[in-house]
């Protein structure tokens, strides 16, 4: 291990091999080295435009590390090993290349604002990458809905048969909760809005740096306010954990529904074998072994944030050692969300709703029990004693072994004089979806109409995501940016 950040102060000896390997978050931060190299090159720009290193070796350690950077979006970066982190290696290597010059690179910078801006660019292109994905799965969620408006399901409440719905508003329940994890990392967003650089080690720099030409220089509206809390903040890195844990969430849920309604016992979805599997035993068996893994990974998005809120709580303002921890649940968290939305985008082809095991599901008429009741509302009849009087037909059929519908009027006359054969023809689940036209509801045109705004705001987010530049198209900007002072 090299000694750059070591002094007589702090003692000339190398520390301890061992614990050198053991305290290193070298291999963690070399997921960030683009980051960090992009942010070393718009700092050099803005130490040669601010007369604080001479303007040829500020051109001379920015080429550097725009090599660096091609290298490393190549694959092909080669670092010095054992050094304690990224930000040494790459002074490392840079004093190999440049000799002394090397040295400047460092000038009013702190490893602690370093990190924190690595991992803010870090956060917010894997935010804006993710949402883009998300908008792009949410859009075939909307477009697989359209046909399906007429084609009857049972809602489940308590796991049990609630209510008819159309498979396409089931669908768009999928499409909306996605939507709406969507606009968590449309936050994320706004809250890397402010570059951390500058702050140094807790309390800024005597030198007269320019933090809004940084800021501007790497596309962020402007400099964090104070530095203090600039070095110890992990809040971005936690608002994007629980943006990906929502999005998780959302993909669970939509699979849940699915591992039940491909069972036997549901019926209601087949799978191709494409996206299925089978028993290494039970030559029968067809398993929904995607969706139950994609249900299982929610477990991972969850953990990253319940990881990420142990570490921070009750650290002390400023940077704490402790922080270095943040790295697996911030670099597993996109990788993950990004995997997940890609097999459900893979799957959807090979989902398709089963019309006639909806309508047998429906048959009996006791899902349609709210709408005889809301019949009788409609005659005058006070919820309440409609409830009631639905309720002893229910009763009473079921004593039968009968479904509502094959009571006769007569019997259903004595349980309420105001039924008759037009509220019994709510029992029909066709009718039944075309009745709730409501806001939200699941009538035909109540579900297009959900699907029309769940496209616009779809569409809304993908301009967001859009507005994030990403590492490399920033690096030819600066590449440009005169390092002189004009």
């Amino acid at each position: 291990m090299s000694t750059i950040a070591r002094t007589g102060a702090t003692g000339l000896d190398a520390m301890l091999p061992e614990l050198v390997q053991w305290s290193s978050s070298y291999g963690h931060d070399l997921a960030f080295a683009r980051e960090d190299l992009l942010g070393s090159a718009a700092h050099v720009t803005m130490l040669g435009r601010t007369g604080l290193i001479p303007v040829e070796d500020a051109a001379k350690l920015r080429e550097q590390l725009i090599a660096l950077f091609r290298d490393a979006q190549a694959g092909t970066l080669a670092l010095p090993s054992g050094e304690e982190d990224v930000h040494m290696a790459v002074e490392s290597e840079l004093g190999k290349r440049l000799g002394a010059i090397a040295g400047r690179l460092h000038t009013a910078r702190s490893r602690n604002d370093q990190v924190c801006l690595d991992l803010t660019l870090h956060v917010r292109d894997q935010a804006a990458r993710r949402l883009e994905e998300l908008v792009h799965v949410a859009r075939r969620l909307i477009e697989m809905a359209r046909p399906l408006v007429d084609l009857p399901l049972p809602a489940f409440t308590h796991r049990q048969r609630a209510q008819p719905i159309s498979a396409a508003f089931l669908v768009a329940s999928w499409a909306s909760a996605l939507l709406r994890a969507g606009e968590t990392l449309a936050f994320v967003l706004d809250r890397t809005r402010l570059c951390p650089l500058g702050s140094g080690a807790c309390s800024g720099t005597s030198l007269p740096i320019d933090r809004h030409l940084v800021a501007s220089l790497l596309t962020f509206d402007g400099p964090t306010r104070n530095a203090l809390d600039t070095t110890g903040d992990r809040d971005f890195a936690l608002d994007f954990a629980w943006a990906g844990a929502r999005v998780m969430l959302a993909l669970g849920k939509l699979s849940a529904d699915l591992v039940d309604y491909a069972s036997a016992e549901y019926a209601l979805v087949r799978l191709d074998g494409a996206i299925s599997t089978g028993s290494s035993m039970m030559p029968q068996k067809k398993n929904p072994d995607i969706f139950e893994l994609l249900r299982g990974k929610t477990a991972t998005g969850v953990a990253n944030v319940v990881h990420l809120l142990t570490l921070v709580k009750g650290l002390p303002s400023g940077y704490n050692r402790d922080q270095q921890e943040d790295r697996q649940s911030i670099l597993s968290t996109g990788p993950t969300v990004s995997a997940c939305l890609r097999a459900v985008d893979l799957c959807l082809d090979h989902v398709h709703f089963r019309a006639d095991k909806g309508e047998a599901a429906l048959a009996e008429g006791f899902t349609q029990a709210t709408d005889l009741a809301e019949a009788l509302v409609r005659k005058g009849v006070p919820f309440r004693e409609a409830y009631k009087a639905v309720g002893e037909l229910v009763r009473r059929a079921t004593t039968q072994g009968i479904g509502l519908a094959a009571l006769s009027l007569d019997e259903v006359r004595d349980v309420h004089p105001q039924l008759d054969a037009d509220c019994m023809g709510v029992l029909d689940p066709r009718r039944a979806l075309l009745a709730k036209e409501s806001y939200g509801g699941t009538g035909p045109k109540a579900v297009q109409r959900t699907l029309d705004e769940l496209q616009l705001l779809a569409g809304k987010l993908h301009d967001r995501a859009q507005l994030v530049p990403r590492l490399d198209a920033m690096l030819d900007h600066l590449a440009n940016v005169p390092v002189e002072m004009r």
